[in-house]
């Protein structure tokens, strides 16, 4: 069941750019391989942090299909497919392969605001043509609208095809109205790197980090000890991340994240525009915060 492999750590993988704004292949490759020796338990590619909205439909294929080959099998793969037209993410998703892939990932319609009907058409609908299992993913702070609890138990238990939710909306209530009325099975994760303990204590199965593709080992092992119900050592683990990961989102995402990943020398920190890079200040603020962890 693809459901116990997606309990833990995954990370929302970033995509390296050049100075002159092309895919790093290279840099995507010490990424992964960064991630799964750091011991995460899946990896995913085309989410919000790896800039999908900025990459063209054959940059899409090809990093995903990069991702896959150079995971190679070691760790699920679980890919971002989504957007704000329902019949262009049913396409988007027939014309793809899904080999190596084991979950799809797929944001709430973003800008057009759509009803509680309205996403819960577009899900079951996306579910229908979708080879893989589906995670839903709500993120109001992007999308500009809230996928309710209701909404999410409903698709819950009445599409079989979706296995999961990404929660990103910061609402603790709303979050445990999930957690108390979900089926067994599905997955509850956070999306929120700072309150994932917190969140795991409520009854989630784990998160998709940001920060945790920077800091593998530090962050996968305090996901691991919250889910075990050890939270001394999980929070002592989570306070050693967590003035860095404030850092990393306080001049947005993926920027913070990028340039830790330069300072950490696996990758370099160049984005597209409209994205900037973080400020001097910030840089440097953050390259001491890096030291301090690694002394």
């Amino acid at each position: 069941m693809i459901q116990t492999r997606l309990k833990g750590t995954g990370v929302a993988l970033v995509t390296p750019f050049t100075e002159k704004g092309e895919v790093n292949y290279n840099g995507l490759e010490r990424l992964i391989n960064h991630c799964i020796d750091g011991g995460v338990e899946y990896v995913v590619s085309l989410g919000t942090t790896g800039e999908s909205v900025n990459l063209s439909k054959e940059e899409k294929l090809d990093v995903l299909n990069f991702t896959i080959e150079k995971t190679a099998g070691r760790v699920p793969v679980v890919a971002g497919f989504g957007g704000n037209s329902t019949q262009g993410v049913i396409k988007d998703i027939e014309k793809f392969h899904f080999n190596g892939v084991d979950a799809i990932l797929s944001v709430s319609p973003y800008y057009n605001k759509p009803t509680q009907e309205g996403i819960y058409q577009h899900y079951k609908a996306v579910a229908a043509a979708a080879p893989r299992p589906v995670i839903l993913y709500n993120v109001p702070g992007r999308t500009s609208s809230n996928m309710s609890a209701a909404t999410t138990l409903r698709l819950a238990h009445d599409v079989p095809n979706i296995i999961g939710m990404k929660e990103a909306s910061g609402d603790f209530i709303q979050c445990m109205q999930i957690v108390k009325n979900k089926p067994k099975d599905f997955l509850v994760i956070s999306g929120d790197d700072n309150i994932t303990m917190g969140l795991i204590s409520y009854g989630f199965d784990g998160v998709i980090s940001v920060v945790g593709q920077a800091f593998p080992k530090i962050f996968t092992e305090m996901v691991r000890q919250s889910l075990k119900g050890d939270f001394g050592k999980a929070r002592q683990l989570h306070y050693q991340l967590n003035d860095i990961t404030d850092m990393l989102f306080a001049e947005g995402n993926p920027g913070g994240i990028k340039c830790a990943l330069e300072l950490l020398g696996i990758c370099e920190s160049h984005l597209r525009l409209p994205l900037v890079g973080v400020s001097d200040a910030l840089r440097e603020k953050m390259g001491k915060a890096i030291a301090g962890l690694s002394a």
